[in-house]
């Protein structure tokens, strides 16, 4: 009897060494993560902290793990952390990093989800509130938004953020006098961002108030460097309906310049959308990609003898084939030194239209 008791005073002492052991062990790891985190060196830190994990699986050793991936921009693993940790046991950093992973990762959903979750918990988180209120506005809820928004805004309305989010989710849904008075407590605020002044304009152009739309959209215009060719645009009607027409047509002409696409980039992807379309046999498709590389690159020889051939041999449009020989032809001659390829496919325009001009005698004859 004595024997056995010794034996099992041994055995709890060998597991209470143990566990005494591991809990060194863990207190080391983390103090030393914990520095490592001190230093910004998150890449040694993530080591320890993993290893803390393993060693001990709770909502401390999560947390820290999850802030290393967070701010190593690892939001999926970050969440996965996160979220099976109970909502008591999160820190309110922590839980704001749930969310963010979300956002960051596009899952609109689930930062929904999460951020209602903490914003009931920290109900006066003005940052959070005003990301939920502009989540449900993208998700094409904008009433459920404005409900966690207005219930913020009964204890603080100042906050530019929330106030921001407020203002634009009436917008999206349409209410624009009652944007408009956010848009204007805004402005009181000293909030003369050009997209509160943009959205205001859009406001008082909405319900038709149009000199208090020119003034808001000539100020936004001027803060956007007058290169945001849509304030231009609305710019330019508005002028012209309140009949200051020249004024009006010259933000017209300048919007038309703005949208423009970039001439270089346009001239690459409309000649390979033209070989792609080539290549997998969508001959129509590949015809108008290369004429709308022509609009960017009239001076691309090669182009014209492309579509003739596609119309002549593969669309049986002899119409056309014989419009773009002529047009490549004219263009090819004034090459003062055409290269071997250039000489032959000179040639065989020569010939095509000569086969096309007697086709078309014949057809006359007849």
């Amino acid at each position: 009897m004595h024997r056995l008791m010794t034996m099992f005073v041994l055995v709890l002492l060998a597991v209470n060494t143990a566990r005494g052991e591991d809990s060194d062990t863990l207190r080391i790891l983390l103090q030393r993560g914990d520095s490592c985190m001190q230093q910004y060196n998150t890449f040694e830190a993530l080591e320890y902290f993993q290893q803390a994990y393993a060693l001990a699986d709770n909502s401390t050793t999560r947390q820290k793990l999850a802030d290393c991936y967070y701010k190593r921009a690892n939001y999926r693993q970050c969440a996965d952390l996160l979220k099976n940790v109970e909502q008591d046991s999160l820190s309110h950093e922590a839980f704001r990093q749930l969310c963010f992973s979300y956002q960051k990762q596009g899952d609109t959903d689930s930062y929904i989800y999460w951020t209602e979750q903490l914003v009931n918990r920290h109900p006066m988180d003005g940052e959070m509130v005003a990301g939920l209120v502009r989540a449900f506005a993208q998700n094409n809820q904008p009433q459920n938004g404005l409900r966690f928004g207005s219930s913020y805004c009964l204890h603080d309305m100042h906050n530019i953020l929330v106030n921001r989010a407020m203002a634009d989710a009436y917008f999206l849904e349409r209410n624009y006098t009652a944007a408009l008075v956010w848009y204007q407590d805004l402005l009181e605020q000293g909030d003369s961002t050009f997209n509160t002044l943009y959205s205001a304009g859009m406001c008082y152009s909405q319900i038709e108030d149009l000199e208090r739309a020119y003034k808001y959209l000539q100020l936004a215009f001027l803060i956007s460097g007058m290169q945001h060719y849509g304030c231009a645009y609305r710019l330019g009607v508005i002028c012209v309906d309140t009949k200051r027409y020249e004024e009006g047509l010259g933000y017209l002409a300048l919007a038309r310049d703005l949208i423009k696409p970039d001439t270089t980039v346009m001239k690459a992807i409309t000649l390979s959308q033209g070989e792609g379309y080539y290549l997998t046999e969508h001959y129509p498709e590949a015809v108008a990609a290369w004429k709308e590389h022509l609009t960017y690159n009239p001076r691309s020889i090669a182009t014209y003898y492309n579509i003739a051939n596609a119309c002549a041999y593969l669309l049986n449009d002899g119409e056309q084939a014989k419009s773009y020989y002529q047009q490549f032809l004219a263009a090819a001659r004034k090459e003062e030194h055409p290269n071997a390829q250039l000489t032959e496919m000179i040639s065989k325009s020569e010939e095509m239209l000569e086969y096309y001009e007697k086709a078309e005698k014949l057809k006359n004859k007849k």
